[in-house]
């Protein structure tokens, strides 16, 4: 990609998040929108909806589950800021779903997720990412059927996009405080078999190589992050 491409992308990608931030789809939703950085990047990343520490910071992944994530990702080679600035973060819903009666936060309903999903699949054609990484049950399965993490975790899975856009899926479980499965067998050997695997991706590579030698990271401009 040009560098010119990349700042056309990166351009579209930022007015995409203009007109993310107004939006007001879904009444059962807290908001403001939150989203990363607008970043044109061969790895991405789609987690499933952000927390109220997110929705105060307008930052995803920013709190107890933000920390265990980038220990894995530091752990093959990449740390927080780089990660941040060099990958495209996105997710399911943008926006808090609220609590649900019985406690912990509710799981977005199907209408919701579908009035949401034009955000990341447009990110997906504008980024054209190689890789993407979709954290948890409510990511993985808006790219495969399977809701079990042990069937889908530790392996890589390919992509089409509706436009025809390929890449490889390699799913991690959702790093909440509250999950157990990536704490005790299987999913602890899961969890290192998948984070193998997009260690040793050439998306991936491309991205640590780059943080490592202290190139700019790829075209990009901070939004709400």
């Amino acid at each position: 990609m040009s560098s010119g491409e990349g700042l056309e992308g990166v351009d579209a990608l930022a007015r995409l998040y203009l007109d993310l931030v107004d939006c007001r789809r879904c009444p059962g939703m807290q908001g403001p929108p939150v989203h990363g950085q607008a970043v044109i990047s061969p790895v991405m990343m789609v987690g499933q909806a952000p927390g109220t520490r997110e929705i105060l910071q307008g930052i995803p992944f920013c709190w107890t589950a933000g920390k265990t994530l980038f220990r894995w990702f530091e752990s093959i080679g990449i740390d927080e800021p780089n990660f941040r600035s060099r990958a495209l973060m996105s997710a399911v819903c943008r926006c808090f779903p609220g609590k649900a009666p019985k406690g912990g936060d509710r799981v977005p309903d199907a209408a919701e997720v579908e009035r949401c999903s034009g955000w990341w699949r447009t990110e997906v054609e504008l980024a054209r990412p190689r890789l993407i990484i979709p954290v948890g049950k409510l990511a993985i399965t808006q790219f495969m059927a399977s809701k079990r993490l042990n069937d889908v975790v530790g392996a890589r899975w390919p992509y089409r996009s509706p436009s025809g856009l390929e890449a490889d899926l390699i799913p991690l479980p959702h790093p909440s405080g509250a999950s157990t499965w990536f704490k005790m067998e299987p999913g602890r050997t899961l969890l290192e078999k998948a984070l193998s695997l997009i260690d040793a991706h050439p998306a991936w590579q491309e991205i640590r190589t780059a943080s490592a030698v202290g190139h700019p990271p790829p075209a990009g401009r901070s939004g709400a992050a």
